[in-house]
C-alpha cells in the first residue's frame, strides 16, 4: 500500500526534499537534445548572454524537479498524474554546480465532482539554490487515489 493518498495532502502541508547537484554534462546533454540554444551550450555565448554564464536549460531545471517530486513521494503515492500546470516561472538561472531544493505546499485539496476515488490537489513548488536563492516557481494540480473508504 502507498505511503501517500489524497487524503495526505491537507492544504498547509509542507513537503521539503531535494539534494540534487546539478551536473555540467548531463546539463549540456539536454540542452544539446531539448534545448539548443547558445546559452545553454556555449561559455562564451552564455558570458555574453543576459544569463551571465553557462546556465541549464529552465526545461532541465523542470526535469530535475520532476525526478525530485518522484524520488520523494510520487512513487510511493496514490498518483494518478496531474491535469497540469498552471504558473512556472525561472527566476534565476540554475548553474553547473549548483544543489537544488523543493519546498511544496498543498494549496488546495478537494475530491474530484466526476470520479469519486480521485483528489485534486494543487501544490505550490518553490525551488532553490545552495545559497537559498529562489530558482524556480510552479503552481499545478495532482491527481491522487482516495483511501478505501473514503469516497463515500
Amino acid at each position: 500500500m502507498p505511503t501517500y493518498a489524497f487524503e495526505d495532502f491537507t492544504p498547509g502541508r509542507v513537503f521539503e526534499f531535494g539534494g540534487r547537484i546539478v551536473d555540467r554534462e548531463e546539463g549540456l546533454r539536454f540542452a544539446a537534445a531539448y534545448d539548443p540554444q547558445p546559452l545553454h551550450l556555449d561559455e562564451a555565448a552564455a558570458d555574453a548572454s543576459v544569463l551571465g554564464g553557462l546556465s541549464v536549460s529552465g526545461w532541465h531545471t523542470c526535469a530535475m524537479v520532476m525526478r525530485m517530486m518522484c524520488d520523494a513521494y510520487l512513487l510511493d503515492s496514490t498518483s494518478q498524474g496531474s491535469p497540469g500546470i498552471d504558473n512556472l516561472r525561472w527566476l534565476k538561472p540554475v548553474r553547473p554546480g549548483d544543489t537544488l531544493h523543493v519546498r511544496m505546499t498543498v494549496q488546495e485539496a478537494r475530491p474530484s465532482n466526476s470520479r469519486p476515488q480521485i483528489g485534486l490537489v494543487r501544490s505550490l513548488w518553490a525551488v532553490f539554490n545552495q545559497h537559498d536563492e529562489q530558482v524556480l516557481s510552479m503552481e499545478g494540480w495532482g491527481m491522487f487515489g482516495r483511501r478505501a473508504g473514503a469516497a463515500a
